[in-house]
């Protein structure tokens, strides 16, 4: 899926980027990414992103830089979701 069809695709519904933190930074613009717990490989075409950076992941693309507070706080906000539906 292109970054265009990502972007067609969420102004008719409702899309989630979720928070992960830049692990190791591969050829070809290829990041690894953990989100907690999970680890996943990702494509870093649309940032200018470090190692021990935070980036929203959507659809396997890194699109937005975030501050390592923003990060962490939204991840947590995530974990207390998620609890909070397997009650």
């Amino acid at each position: 899926m292109s970054i265009v069809q990502v972007r067609r695709e969420c102004e008719f519904s409702m899309c989630v980027a979720v928070p992960a933190e830049v692990l190791e930074i591969k050829e070809g613009n290829v990041g690894l990414v953990d989100y907690g717990d999970l680890r996943q490989e990702v494509r870093l075409d649309l940032v200018d992103v470090k190692i021990g950076e935070f980036v929203l992941v959507h659809v396997g693309f890194a699109i937005q830089k975030l501050s390592r507070e923003e990060g962490l706080e939204t991840r947590e906000l995530f974990r207390q979701v998620y609890a909070a539906m397997e009650e």
